[in-house]
């Protein structure tokens, strides 16, 4: 059957439905892909205000492309900007970027979420546009260098639900209107300067999950209030400087929190009995203060805590038998214990990374600590204590130590036989009975020192002072004395 010719007519209906086809689907992809002129003024105004950007951060940012593909803007309903999220690399030194935050972020009025995170240079006071965004939520302006007063208006932004300004410059006292915003689960102020004591007003978020004023210099008591946070899961007080004992209102925290950190401060008094309560428990970091008395027996039913630190205190025997099912980094060191041998639950921990154990009050023979997992230990320390015998047989199954400490100690044992792994960065074996040569490998490592033992032979080319090396036998060659001929 022959293809019958088409009339006139029906050839211009054809053509015009094709015509009306092709505009329909160019207006949809140009209303589809054009993001709101304020917008696109807000974050042009933003990319100006910018001094450096060495790793091109911003690079597709250019004016005549649509804003919603530029990197870190995402654009919802009707196109329009509910996120801008930048973030520098730690492990790229030119991932940063230099300058303000300009006022002309203000244009971006549905935005929800800025997570300005780890640009290292932006500088400047606290970002007053957050008061002129009436839909912000989430705001994480983490790891730049803003400086100045958290205004006392800050209680004005009660939409929020989340607060990070970790890791700046922020001075002054934690404004007391910050009660107001009630509608937060995450608050963290942690490593600025700020200074004076925590707000009371502060029980009023009840919704929160994480609370972070660590590394500040923040004084007095911690206030007994923590009864009125039913959610919280972490938080972290430390470096700071508060004193007094740890409130009882903490207790009251048991079934949420599985982190609490409030170490490196002049806490005194005992370790609370209650502590041992909080089943979902993982990180509990005490250290660096002033604590006295016994660690609590109730510490036998933390069987999830991964990390427990509480070096540098006044502590005192005994301390408890725990039923940990892996430990990842104990701390004990240098308090008042008289643990006699590494614990059989240290030894027995299928995955530990971090072992400092430094004037324990440990008498034993190194053969005698067997671990059932080495693999993946990276810090060892052993540091004053009444050790003999030979770790090489430990040491040299190692692979990713980076730092071995086991100075005043009575080790005797052929160091030219330690493997000195490609990781290690820190060794130190003073004060011992060690003998034979220095290892080339030590060169490798960033910390050494060896003084004070028996070794003997010329000195392998390296970068230490003498300090590393006197006492010994007869060590020789730079930094010390020449060696004979």
């Amino acid at each position: 059957m022959r293809n019958l010719p088409l009339s006139p007519p029906q050839c211009h209906l054809i053509l015009l439905l094709l015509l009306l086809t092709a505009l329909t689907h160019l207006c949809m992809r140009v209303t589809s892909a054009t993001c709101h002129v304020d917008d696109k003024s807000g974050l042009l105004g933003f990319k100006s205000s910018i001094t450096a950007d060495p790793s091109g951060l911003l690079a597709s940012w250019k004016q005549g492309t649509d804003c919603c593909t530029w990197a870190g803007v995402i654009c919802r309903a009707n196109n329009r900007v509910t996120s801008l999220s930048l973030s520098g690399q730690p492990g790229k030194p030119n991932s940063y970027l230099s300058g303000k935050i300009s006022p002309a972020l203000t244009k971006l009025k549905f935005l929800e979420g800025l997570y300005l995170q780890k640009l290292r240079n932006l500088s400047g006071p606290f970002p007053d546009i957050l008061f002129g965004l009436p839909n912000i939520k989430n705001v994480y302006i983490k790891d730049n260098k803003l400086s100045g007063r958290i205004p006392k208006t800050i209680g004005n932004l009660t939409r929020l639900r989340a607060l990070s300004l970790l890791g700046n410059r922020f001075t002054g006292p934690i404004p007391g209107s910050i009660s107001k915003l009630t509608k937060l689960t995450q608050l963290d102020l942690g490593g600025n300067l700020l200074n004076g004591s925590i707000p009371p007003g502060i029980q009023n978020l009840k919704n929160l999950t994480f609370l972070g004023l660590d590394r500040n210099q923040l004084s007095g008591p911690i206030p007994n209030f923590f009864g009125a946070f039913s959610k919280l899961q972490i938080l972290r007080l430390s470096i700071n400087k508060f004193t007094g004992e740890i409130p009882d209102s903490i207790s009251t925290l048991y079934p949420t929190l599985t982190f609490l950190e409030l170490g490196n401060n002049f806490l005194t008094g005992k370790i609370p009995d209650f502590l041992g309560k909080f089943k979902k428990l993982d990180t509990l970091i005490l250290a660096n203060n002033k604590l006295s008395g016994t660690v609590p027996k109730s510490f036998a039913n933390l069987t999830k805590i991964f990390k427990l630190h509480v070096e540098h205190n006044k502590l005192v025997d005994p301390f408890p038998q725990l039923y940990v099912k892996s430990i990842k980094s104990l701390d004990l060191s240098y308090n008042r214990f008289h643990l006699k041998t590494i614990p059989q639950w240290v030894a027995t921990s299928p995955i530990i990374f971090n072992l400092r154990l430094a004037k324990c009050g440990i008498k034993m023979k190194f053969e005698d600590f067997k671990p059932s997992e080495t693999y993946f230990y990276d810090f060892i320390d052993l540091s004053e204590n009444d050790i003999s015998g030979d770790p090489t047989a430990l040491l040299n199954k190692t692979k990713y130590l980076v730092g071995f400490k086991a100075s005043g100690n009575k080790l005797r044992f052929d160091m030219g036989k330690l493997r000195i792994a490609s990781k290690l960065k820190e060794l130190d074996l003073s004060r011992n009975s060690v003998f034979g040569k220095v290892p080339a490998g030590v060169a490798r490592v960033e910390k050494l020192n060896v003084s004070h033992n028996h070794l003997c032979g010329a000195i392998p080319a390296t970068k230490f002072p003498p300090s590393a090396f006197v006492g010994n036998d007869c060590l020789c060659g730079a930094p010390l004395k020449p060696c004979q001929a």
